[in-house]
């Protein structure tokens, strides 16, 4: 058996001790009080039960919860109770003697219960109780006669349970209209003596739930399920070292739980977060199993180091660091294992990380170990991943009309080389192959590769979790598989984890705990760019129709097996012979001691760690072209080793002082450490494909070794104190002092400070009239907060090896690359933020608005130097920007009766970006972005696309160079000449805003939720047009270039078809960019938990299975597989497609089982 009580049980437990201060018949009364002051408890003569606990309760500073019906009318044999002992001990002396026992359910908090024979003897005996049981309902009557007595005919049996499944202990069970009733025990089973005459109603209530009133009929088994009373909920909300009810937060955090996680199974935590809180735009990299996916909270602060968040896994900071293939350590992180996850988003919650705050703080709560009793949990699900798309690709008969007509416009663009004679070919003679043509020059293939290529994707995941413990401790052991296949064929990710969690009262002031968790992830990856950029997804888009994937006697067929064409091989090919592995074992621990000083004062001291090693296996065979064929085939092993440690203490001081002021105070320390090894050997020249990577003593041209290492350290003083007056009116102050050996000599420490007021409207007593407004609330908070993710050593002189010519043979020297600044600092970003929250109707209806400001000051940034410095560049503060946005969410209870629920959940965020401030005003280009001034960072850049010169711009056409059927460019300077000059911002990837629809639906057993997102406002830049619509006649195309340019359809995007060598353009430009806002089926989920009558017959204590289909639809204007691709590997990527892998549709069926 085990108790599992809920924070909103809690909150309940906590109103019903308000109320029963009030002296009504008819309540159900509970003692819930903690008194500050210490007092000695000698049993020396007969006392009530109820006043011992109350006393032992002001003597150890601790919670007892129990009903007064069990303890009201039991005197204590006398004797003496020893107050040196644990609390346990003495509560073992005084119940079991009584037939009763207790439950440690929460961190001080002990709750008193009876076996089932005493209580059914407690309502059988009805003058032994101390109060009315309730009659549940704002509506109900009570007879006025409490000891109208009833005939007793049978017995009622049967559990009851929480919204969850788990057994829901100290229900009110009663027959209405009478006295009669009992109470739920420890595993949520009750029985209780009902007339067999007359239709008796059960009805049954608790505290956080609403009542509900059961017609039992002729059965004999009545198990119900309590429904959760939304306007009595109190939600706690972790924040930094420490946790707060939600009423009390005066910053901008928001959260996920584990239940809302589990609708939406992912692979990884960033996967899980998408869509669930306003301000946290989730953009993925790839479709590929356990495809990276890139966050972002309140857009992007920093324009040269890392827009990451900071991870926080149960107090261990997770370092932002890049292993391999941009992968951070929260890819690591088993999403089964969470609890819940808080996002602190403005300075008042995110300053107390103070320099590693200014994007956003992640607080990860993994699941612990349960009391009273053991418990299993087995979650599983198995899914089918599909391609929802395929590209408009040409066919054999499609691509080789368009060879044809790149020919004969050959002479057009070329007259020079036409003149030749030998410099084109006419196709038609090429076509006499007879292994890919028949006699007459037809095709024998019409391959389409993407049918070839893409897989439907078998993917299973697998969670068993065991939990157990008592008063004096709880255990907690976790293990997860998942194996999960892509949609593209040789991709696929393992993954195994386990964790193991612990935490003990050793004395009654002293508690230690702790958590260990391990995974092992494997997977192979075929979207890696290669060498001549060549993945299996791009040869996908450009592989020849006109070839199979193997010719009959199993050779693999090529690209360059038709004449004059680009020798890229066929995907499946590269998938089989470009081996792409990379293992990640990950340990992740901590341990903890929490000593109790004095009333109210706590002192944690934690440690914890964080070691990853990752190995990268590469080969690349003997004979892919434009990958490894040049170099006989090449095999490189790379390792890396990452190790950190942090070591933290503080103090925690809770008091309340006269109902009217609350204080809440904290000081704390921490030192880390951090370092990273990696080594590289390669080596090239193979004799066969044997050896690969597994032997590197094969290859008979080995590689110069690479390695590198980095180390740096933190120290840290933290301090923050919340202070209430009368429950109304709130304040907060958070600074932190952080030193850092990343930063120059003069300014290794910087203070990072934040305040905050909140003001609880509602508990004014000027709206105690107005009954629709449940909830009110506004808060303002502004602070300062850091980004130190820069590299370890920019603040000193940096030496370089260098290879020198002496008298014909190489030496290697060292010198100085780069120059020392003794005075580089933090990037800081000032952040100001106004938030309201509002509850109607009972709290069915909540709307919380955010307005905020950021500004990113002291941006780390590389100045131009003079020529005579010697170097051409330092690291300096010298860059800003901003970010200014409004998130607005709103979620409500629609329809709420008996057997059906509908809630809905709307949120939107809209972010506003741009850049103030950078070094000497000039744009910094990455690729196809620029950075400038007054502009959203990672602007996309390009030429203006204006259309195809027609036959009537001739003479015009021939000032640039061009003629009729070219590419038509903007002259933006107006000069004659189209060049780079001419190049200006062309779009953007970053949206406008982003959000979420989602809406629930529950009817009885049943649950069906259809969960929409949508983005507008940004653009995807597809640079596989260059590719795949630009080269024709070398590869294959996008249908696309069958509305190409002719003097019959000048009214096209698409230049005149002509041969490679005749010219064609590889710019950035507008046609290439496309409005890729979107709308999207991200979930539709329907499940059905059983009643607890199957579960029960099924020895377990819950049973639910569910269907989904993920990523059901997308709506969008974007021609591409998915319209949110960020896969350029710049850090302002989101918006850049190239040779993207397709995200997939999921079909999948899971099983939840608890025993």
């Amino acid at each position: 058996m085990h108790l599992n009580l809920s924070a909103r049980q809690w909150v309940g437990i906590g109103l019903v001790c308000i109320t029963q201060s009030y002296p009504v018949a008819h309540s159900q009364t509970l003692a819930f009080a903690a008194m500050p002051a210490k007092q000695s408890v000698s049993v020396r003569q007969e006392m009530k039960l109820k006043n011992v606990l109350l006393d032992l309760q002001r003597h150890y500073s601790v919670e007892i919860v129990f009903e007064d019906r069990l303890v009201g009318s039991i005197n204590v044999i006398p004797g003496a109770l020893n107050l040196n002992d644990p609390i346990e001990k003495n509560l073992d002396l005084l119940l079991k003697q009584n037939g009763l026992r207790f439950k440690k359910t929460r961190k001080n908090t002990y709750v008193i219960t009876g076996d089932k024979s005493k209580s059914q003897e407690a309502v059988k005996d009805e003058k032994k109780e101390s109060a009315f049981l309730p009659e549940p309902g704002d509506n109900q009557q009570v007879v006025t006669d409490p000891t109208a007595a009833i005939d007793v005919d049978k017995t009622i049996r049967g559990k009851v349970t929480d919204e969850g499944g788990s057994g829901l202990p100290g229900v009110s069970v009663v027959v209405k209209g009478t006295q009669r009733g009992t109470s739920t025990v420890a595993d949520g089973t009750y029985q209780l003596d009902v007339p067999d005459e007359g239709q008796p109603i059960l009805v049954f209530s608790f505290v956080g739930y609403k009542s509900q009133e059961v017609n039992p009929g002729n059965r004999t088994d009545v198990h119900v399920s309590m429904t959760p009373d939304e306007s009595s909920l109190e939600e706690i909300v972790v924040v930094g070292y420490g946790a707060v009810k939600k009423s009390d937060l005066t910053g901008a955090v928001g959260t996920v739980k584990a239940e809302v996680l589990q609708e939406r199974p992912a692979s990884s935590l960033n996967q899980g977060l998408s869509g669930r809180i306003t301000g946290v735009n989730v953009s993925s990299n790839s479709g590929r199993p356990g495809g990276r996916a890139n966050i972002r909270i309140r857009g992007a602060s920093s324009v040269s180091v890392s827009n990451n968040p900071l991870y926080v896994i149960d107090g261990v900071i997770l370092n932002s660091v890049d292993l391999q293939n941009g992968s951070t350590p929260i890819d690591y992180i088993n999403p089964n294992d969470i609890a819940s996850i808080e996002v602190l988003k403005d300075a008042s919650s995110t300053a107390i990380y103070g320099a590693r705050g200014a994007n956003g703080v992640i607080m990860v709560t993994t699941k612990r170990g349960t009391a009273n009793g053991g418990r299993v949990t087995y979650d599983s699900d198995f899914s089918i991943g599909i391609a929802p798309k395929k590209l408009d690709l040409l066919n054999a008969k499609e691509f080789l009309a368009v060879e044809d007509l790149a020919y004969q416009n050959a002479a057009k663009y070329d007259p020079a080389g036409w003149a030749l004679g030998t410099k084109y070919v006419d196709p038609k003679t090429k076509r006499t192959n007879p292994k890919l043509f028949d006699a007459q020059g037809n095709p024998l293939y019409d391959t389409d590769w993407q049918k070839e290529t893409f897989q439907k994707a078998f993917t299973q995941n697998h969670q068993l979790g065991f939990t157990n413990g008592s008063e004096k401790g709880t255990y907690g052991a976790f293990i997860n598989y998942r194996n999960e296949n892509g949609i593209v064929k040789e991709s696929w990710q393992k993954r195994f984890s386990g964790r193991f969690v612990f935490d003990t009262q050793i004395k009654s002031w002293l508690k230690v705990g702790g958590s260990l968790g391990y995974t092992d992830q494997n997977e192979k990856q075929v979207d890696q760019l290669g060498g001549g950029g060549i993945t299996t997804m791009r040869q996908v888009l450009e592989a020849l129709p006109i070839i199979p994937a193997k010719y009959p006697d199993g050779t693999w067929a090529s690209n360059r097996d038709y004449p004059g064409m680009e020798g890229g091989d066929n995907p499946l090919r590269v998938g089989k012979e470009r081996l792409y592995f990379l293992r990640t074992q990950t340990m992740l621990g901590n341990m903890y001691s929490q000593i109790r000083l004095a009333d109210g004062l706590e002192f944690k001291t934690t440690i914890g760690t964080n070691v990853i090693n990752q190995r990268l296996d590469y080969y690349g065979g003997k004979a892919l072209q434009y990958i490894s064929a040049s170099q006989n085939g090449a095999a490189s092993v790379t390792n890396n080793r990452f190790n950190s440690w942090q070591f933290e203490n503080y103090l925690t001081y809770n008091k309340e002082f006269a109902k009217i002021h609350s204080l809440n105070a904290l000081l704390g320390l921490s030192w880390q450490h951090i370092d990273r090894f990696e080594n590289v050997a390669s080596t090239q020249n193979f004799g066969d494909d044997y050896f690969q990577f597994y032997n590197l003593g094969a290859g008979a041209s080995p590689q110069a070794p690479a390695s590198s290492g980095t180390a740096y350290g933190l120290n840290s003083y933290f301090a923050r104190v919340n202070y209430g007056l009368l429950n109304k009116y709130l304040v907060t102050f958070t600074g932190r002092v952080d030193g850092s050996s990343k930063f120059g000599a003069a300014n290794q420490y910087a203070f990072f400070p934040s305040a905050a007021l909140a003001w609880r409207v509602t508990e004014e007593s000027f709206m105690q009239g107005i009954p629709a407004i449940s909830n009110l609330k506004l808060r303002t908070s502004y602070g300062v907060t850091g980004n130190s993710e820069i590299a370890a050593y920019r603040a000193l002189a940096g030496m370089a090896s260098y290879d020198v010519i002496f008298g014909g043979s190489r030496n290697i020297g060292i010198g100085v690359s780069r120059m020392a600044n003794a005075n580089l600092q933090w990037e800081k970003t000032h952040q100001f933020d106004f938030g309201l929250e509002l509850g109607l109707f009972s709290n069915r209806v909540n709307f919380e608005l955010d307005l905020y400001r950021r500004k990113a000051v002291d941006m780390l940034l590389d100045a131009p130097l003079p020529l005579s410095s010697g170097y051409p560049s330092i690291t300096t503060n010298i860059g800003s920007m901003e970010n200014k946005g409004i998130e607005f969410a709103v979620n409500s209870t629609n329809i709420k009766t008996a057997n059906f629920t509908w809630s809905t959940t709307f949120n939107i965020s809209v972010n506003k970006n741009k850049v103030l401030a950078l070094s000497g005003g000039s744009d910094i280009y990455s690729g196809a972005t620029v950075i400038r001034v007054g502009e959203p960072v990672g602007s996309m850049f390009g030429r203006v696309h204006l259309g195809i010169w027609g036959t009537s711009e001739v003479e015009e056409a021939k000032r640039y160079n061009s003629r009729p059927g070219d590419v038509k460019y903007l002259d933006l300077n107006n000069d004659g000449v189209i060049n780079d000059n001419d190049r200006t911002i062309i779009g953007k990837g970053i949206p406008d805003g982003f959000g979420t629809f989602l809406n629930t639906f529950q009817y009885k057993a049943f649950s069906l939720t259809v969960d929409l997102q949508y983005m507008y406002g940004n653009d995807v830049l597809d640079r596989s047009i260059h590719s795949a619509e630009d080269r024709q006649g070398i590869a294959n195309s996008y249908k696309t270039v069958l509305n190409a340019w002719t003097e019959t359809n000048q009214n096209t995007p698409i230049a005149q078809v002509r041969p490679i060598a005749a010219g064609y353009t590889t710019n950035n430009d507008t046609h290439k960019v496309s409005d890729a806002s979107f709308i999207r089926g991200r979930n539709l989920l329907l499940a059905y938990t059983f009643p607890v009558k199957v579960s029960n017959k099924l020895k377990l204590d819950r049973l639910r299975v569910y269907g989904s289909v993920q990523n059901f639809f997308v709506a969008t204007k974007y021609f591409g597989f998915d319209p949110e691709v960020s896969n350029s590997g710049s850090p302002f990527d989101q918006g850049f497609g190239l040779y993207d892998y397709p995200k997939p549709r999921v079909f999948m069926l899971g099983l939840n089982i608890g025993l």
